[in-house]
């Protein structure tokens, strides 16, 4: 009698399974087809500018920005390249975004050590000076630190750039960190405490570790953001040799010139480094974000 139970409920399970996956399938469908559309929605700047960096300026003329190029034609491609001096450009790009990598994470974490976990007095008063400084316009900031590079004698050189996104992307980063940090398992700092392990190895020993993940993602963001600046970069960086992508790209429009061939070229040109750079790094950015998601 139990077997005849323990199998007629067997049976049903077994049926009603087709029938809850036959259900959930349209809605798998429906799901899929958003995000597709989302994905062509997303891919579809970088498609057009493709499409238009290898396109003959009268051809655009006179099909447009959507019409079909009848041969590739590299042209505006060569002519950025050379005219813009964008190997430079793509290297000053490079090293300001990594420096500002490191160097923000280097002074976040050193910020958030001392907020979350060295019980700094005032720091949720500190933590809001931070969130200011995310807040603020950078319009409303560009000339004091103009002046301030002028007077430093540090103007059209990286190392103010540097100085200057390090500093405001730190920000950001220093608020993550110390809520991070606020969780971090107080047992394991008093272990190390009765070990007789000092601040500073415990923060290199202990404490980054178990932040890579999350250090990872934020240098990753870093060199992201570093690298999509413009009004700065344009302000501080006046000379030919020390400006960035973003700049270059910025310069193929003027009040009395206009080529969107030129400016298709521009854009692609400026897309690729950092669609590599996310290409590359997309595991750890994934894992970091999943560790952190599990904290």
């Amino acid at each position: 009698m139990a077997y005849s139970v323990l199998s007629d409920g067997t049976t049903k399970a077994k049926a009603t399974a087709p029938a809850d996956r036959a259900r959930r399938d349209p809605m798998r469908w429906v799901v899929l087809a958003i995000l597709i559309l989302l994905l062509a929605f997303t891919l579809f700047p970088f498609f057009l500018a493709l499409l238009n960096a290898v396109k003959a300026s009268a051809e655009y003329a006179v099909g447009g920005p959507l019409s079909i190029p009848r041969s590739i034609d590299l042209t505006a491609i060569e002519k950025f390249w050379t005219v813009s001096d964008f190997s430079r450009k793509l290297l000053n790009s490079v090293v300001i975004s990594l420096a500002v990598s490191v160097l923000g994470v280097l002074i976040s974490l050193f910020n958030a050590y001392a907020i979350g976990v060295g019980k700094v007095p005032g720091s949720r008063v500190i933590l809001v000076v931070f969130l200011l400084g995310i807040m603020v316009p950078q319009e409303s900031i560009i000339y004091p630190l103009y002046y301030m590079a002028k007077a430093s004698g540090l103007y059209d050189t990286q190392l103010s750039v540097i100085i200057i996104f390090a500093v405001l992307q730190s920000a950001f980063g220093t608020y993550l960190l110390s809520t991070v940090l606020s969780t971090f398992p107080k047992e394991i700092l008093e272990a190390a405490e009765m070990d007789g392990s000092s601040h500073w190895k415990t923060l290199w020993f202990v404490v980054v570790p178990m932040l890579r993940p999350t250090l990872m993602v934020l240098g990753t963001f870093f060199f992201i953001w570093t690298w999509n600046e413009f009004l700065i970069p344009l302000v501080m960086l006046v000379s030919n040799n020390n400006q960035t992508v973003s700049v270059a790209m910025g310069l193929t429009r003027g009040q009395n010139m206009s080529d969107p061939v030129l400016q298709a070229s521009a854009a692609f040109l400026g897309i690729i480094p950092t669609v590599i750079f996310f290409l590359i790094f997309q595991r750890t950015l994934t894992r970091g974000i999943a560790a952190g998601a599990v904290k």
